[in-house]
């Protein structure tokens, strides 16, 4: 544990995400993990893993099941610590900052996340993307519907609901819960997006919706997807990372490469479909 004072002053380093954007614009990775291992009790769930998250683009996370790949994704805004029994080594920097050592909400307000399946609140369409803004202070009425208005089109979902955001956020589809819960998330404004394979239990038109919803994202914000789908990885990222069985990282790089040619011999065993 941290002591208050390091952490409160943490947690106002990683607030200032704007100012670190605009004068790191020429940085290369947005988080950085170096020698990160994470145990669940005493299964090792990941092997000193140690990669840069591009600033730009999509990352996409892959390998077969059991790899670790939603754990890494979780340690990224720090979910994992839910877990009871939980233990991490090494090092993640966010923002050139300690992230394992910084407030846990702040870290959670600048990397959202969306879950494999859709979890809306049973509360109305508005009040599910009203929801963080509010958390988080925001009183005033005009600016709670701008911001609603303005995440439901990022998530392109606005046009469908905007004359039935009163209604339940249950009554929707899954494409369109799913879509209400990126909205949801991007109504705190994050810097980066947290996607644990989003389209695994929707229909080819909702993940094809999810998709697009994805690339435009990646114009404003850093993306990272976790997907079993070799095809969608193809399709909708930039970069990928592939880990292996027993929770290493046996690749990291743009995607065409890593899919071309692969410097991995199970690497390039997993792509063609021979395990996983």
């Amino acid at each position: 544990m941290v002591g208050q004072e390091s952490g409160t002053t943490t947690a106002r380093s990683i607030d200032a995400t704007r100012d670190w954007l605009e004068r790191n614009l020429h940085s290369t990775s947005i988080i950085e993990t170096e020698r990160f291992s994470f145990f669940y009790g005493k299964e090792q769930a990941l092997r000193d893993v140690s990669l840069g998250i591009p600033l730009d683009g999509v990352t996409a996370i892959m390998g077969p099941s059991g790899c670790g790949k939603s754990t890494l994704l979780r340690a990224f805004n720090r979910m994992n610590e839910l877990y009871p029994n939980t233990r991490a080594e090494g090092t993640i920097r966010f923002l050139g900052q300690d992230l394992l050592k910084a407030d846990a909400v702040a870290v959670r307000r600048h990397i959202g996340m969306v879950f494999q399946r859709p979890n809306p609140f049973p509360k109305s369409i508005f009040d599910n993307v009203a929801y963080g803004p509010r958390v988080h202070g925001l009183r005033n009425r005009a600016q709670i519907a701008e911001l609603v208005e303005e995440s439901l089109r990022r998530a392109a979902l606005w046009d469908e609901v905007k004359d039935h955001l009163k209604k339940s956020a249950l009554s929707l589809s899954g494409g369109q819960q799913q879509r209400l819960c990126i909205a949801r998330a991007l109504a705190v404004r994050p810097t980066v997006l947290l996607m644990d394979e989003p389209c695994s239990a929707l229909d080819p038109k909702a993940t094809d919706r999810i998709e697009t919803t994805t690339r435009e994202l990646a114009q404003e914000l850093t993306v990272v997807i976790v997907t079993h789908n070799l095809q969608q990885a193809g399709r909708i990222s930039d970069h990928v990372a592939v880990l292996l069985a027993d929770g290493v990282l046996a690749e990291f790089g743009s995607t065409k490469t890593v899919f071309a040619n692969p410097s991995n011999d199970q690497v390039a065993d997993y792509l063609c479909g021979r395990f996983g």
